[in-house]
């Protein structure tokens, strides 16, 4: 039986407030990360964001491309991200709300780059969201991921994971070594497969990679 993904959904709409008012926990991590991501990007590129939250990276890739498409699945999440747009006078993003699966706006080849923070460890199947990301993107187009990878924590994340989504308080996340992310990555198709030290904990896996050309 596969996931209710309106459950996943509604678990997404009711925190995204929170979440969007909720500060980076590692700032110097991330504009590592960033830095990085933007390091890919031409002003001719035309990127896609998986996971986009509440628009944090499109907004802060927008600048740097020539058109940028940020996907979640969360109507609240996508709300907050238009606003923050209009906001910022960012005119550049293109949000839709979906799940990367089950968009159709998308064609094979599309992207220059695409970018999924925070995301890959709650997808239902990781290896088939590789090879849809692969698909998408143009030959020689970069991937960039950050996605915790919790199985290299002494913590005991399964279980206590579990209770907090039997409570409704945590979404379904995968739990994983960097290894098999890293696996995965390589087993989609992709080249050039490294992993940049930004100085984050060892349960963040982030990752940056190419599609042949």
């Amino acid at each position: 039986m596969g996931r209710n993904h309106d459950l996943d959904a509604r678990f997404w709409d009711g925190v995204a407030e929170g979440y969007a008012k909720k500060p980076v926990s590692d700032l110097a991590a991330y504009e590592r990360k960033l830095a990085i991501t933007k390091s890919f990007l031409s002003p001719t590129d035309v990127v896609l964001d998986v996971g986009c939250g509440t628009g944090s990276l499109a907004l802060e890739l927008a600048p740097h491309a020539s058109e940028v498409h940020a996907l979640d699945f969360s109507r609240e999440m996508i709300e907050i991200g238009k606003s923050k747009a209009r906001d910022q006078g960012v005119h550049n993003i293109m949000f839709h709300q979906s799940t990367l699966e089950g968009s159709d706006a998308f064609s094979r080849g599309q992207f220059d780059g695409i970018c999924a923070y925070n995301i890959l460890h709650l997808v239902e199947d990781r290896p088939a969201t590789l090879e849809l990301i692969h698909t998408y993107l143009k030959p020689g187009g970069f991937f960039v991921s950050s996605t915790a990878v919790l199985a290299e924590s002494a913590i005991p994340f399964r279980p206590i994971l579990a209770a907090m989504r039997f409570f409704g308080k945590a979404p379904p996340v995968g739990i994983f070594r960097a290894r098999q992310l890293l696996r995965e990555i390589e087993d989609a198709g992709f080249v050039d497969i490294a992993t940049p030290d930004v100085g984050a904990k060892k349960t963040v896996g982030f990752v940056t990679a190419k599609k042949p050309s």
